[in-house]
C-alpha cells in the first residue's frame, strides 16, 4: 500500500470540537490512558476524513495505521457522539420561533445506498424490495428534515424504508404532530410541496389542479406561486448537507443507520456556521 500526502478541507476548531466530545466520550466509559490507537484529535480527523471526502472506511482507517475493525469502529463512535447533539424537534422549533423566523420548511430526501434484498408487503399484498423507491428508481433510505426560511436545516428525522412516501414517514415518526403543535404554540406554520397534501392545519401545501381538467382559480394559484418561492429555499437543506459531506451521496454501510450519519453531518455543519460563517 502507497500512502500520500493530502489536505482535508475543514476548520482545525471543527476538528477540536470533535476531539472534545470524543474525549467526554471516552471519559463517560473509563477509557484507560494510553489504550487507544489514536489519540482524540487524530480519531476526529479519521471521523471527518470519511464524511468530507467519503473515502472508504478501511482505507481511511490505514492511512492513519489503524485496521479495517478499528476504523469501523473509531467512525461509528464519532458518528455516536455527534448525532446525540442532536436536538428534540419540539426543542429545534423552539429554537427558530425564539430566534424570530416566521416559518419553517418540511421536505424530504432519498438518501442513496447500495442494493438491499430485505423486502416486505406493499399496501396492494405485493412482496416488494423495502428499501426501494418507485420514484427514483433506486434503493435509498427516506430521511425528512425541517428548515429554516433560508435553507439551513435544523433537524432531521431516522432514516425509513425507501419504498415509503414522504407523507407516510412524517405521519410515521410522528414529525406531524409536532409540527401542528409549532403552528398552534409558536405560530410557526409549515411549507411543504404537494406530497405532503392532506396533512391538514399549519401545514401549509399547493392547491392541486382540479381532477376535471379546469384551471385554478387565479387566487389559488397566486397562493400556489408565493408558497413555492418560499419553500423552494428549502431544497438548499439537504444541499448543503450531500455538497459539504461526500458521504452522504453514497453509503455502503446498513440504511437504518443514515439517520445517525445524516444528524451528525447536521451537527457538523451547524458548529461551522454558529463559530465559523466564513468558512461555510
Amino acid at each position: 500500500m502507497i500512502a500520500y500526502s493530502a489536505r482535508l478541507d475543514v476548520p482545525r476548531e471543527l476538528v477540536r470540537h470533535v476531539a472534545a466530545l470524543l474525549r467526554a466520550e471516552r471519559r463517560a466509559r473509563r477509557t484507560r490512558t494510553g489504550t487507544r490507537k489514536l489519540t482524540c484529535f487524530y480519531q476526529a480527523l479519521l471521523v471527518l476524513v470519511w464524511f468530507r471526502k467519503g473515502e472508504d472506511i478501511a482505507i481511511a482507517g490505514a492511512g492513519f495505521g489503524v485496521s479495517r475493525a478499528t476504523s469501523h469502529r473509531y467512525v461509528r463512535e464519532g458518528i455516536d457522539v455527534l448525532a446525540a447533539q442532536t436536538p428534540d424537534l419540539h426543542d429545534a422549533l423552539q429554537r427558530v420561533a425564539a430566534d424570530g423566523w416566521s416559518h419553517v420548511i418540511l421536505d424530504g430526501k432519498l438518501f442513496d445506498t447500495d442494493r438491499l434484498a430485505e423486502t416486505t408487503t406493499s399496501v396492494k399484498g405485493e412482496t416488494i424490495d423495502a428499501w426501494y423507491s418507485g420514484k427514483h428508481r433506486d434503493f435509498g433510505a427516506n430521511i425528512q428534515a425541517i428548515m429554516r426560511p433560508d435553507g439551513l436545516p435544523i433537524w432531521t428525522s431516522d432514516a425509513m424504508p425507501g419504498h415509503l412516501h414522504d407523507l407516510t414517514c412524517a405521519q410515521h415518526l410522528d414529525i406531524t404532530g409536532a409540527l401542528y403543535w409549532a403552528a398552534a404554540e409558536l405560530n410557526l406554520p409549515t411549507l411543504a410541496d404537494s406530497g405532503y397534501d392532506g396533512t391538514g392545519l399549519g401545514i401549509h401545501t399547493p392547491y392541486k389542479q382540479p381532477s376535471d381538467g379546469r384551471r385554478l382559480a387565479v387566487d389559488n394559484r397566486a397562493r400556489n406561486l408565493i408558497l413555492r418561492s418560499m419553500r423552494c429555499l428549502g431544497e438548499r437543506g439537504f444541499a448543503i448537507l450531500t455538497g459539504r459531506w461526500r458521504t452522504l451521496r453514497h453509503t455502503t454501510a446498513s440504511p437504518r443507520t443514515l439517520g445517525d450519519i445524516v444528524r451528525a453531518a447536521l451537527n457538523l455543519t451547524h458548529f461551522e456556521y454558529r463559530y465559523l460563517p466564513d468558512s461555510c
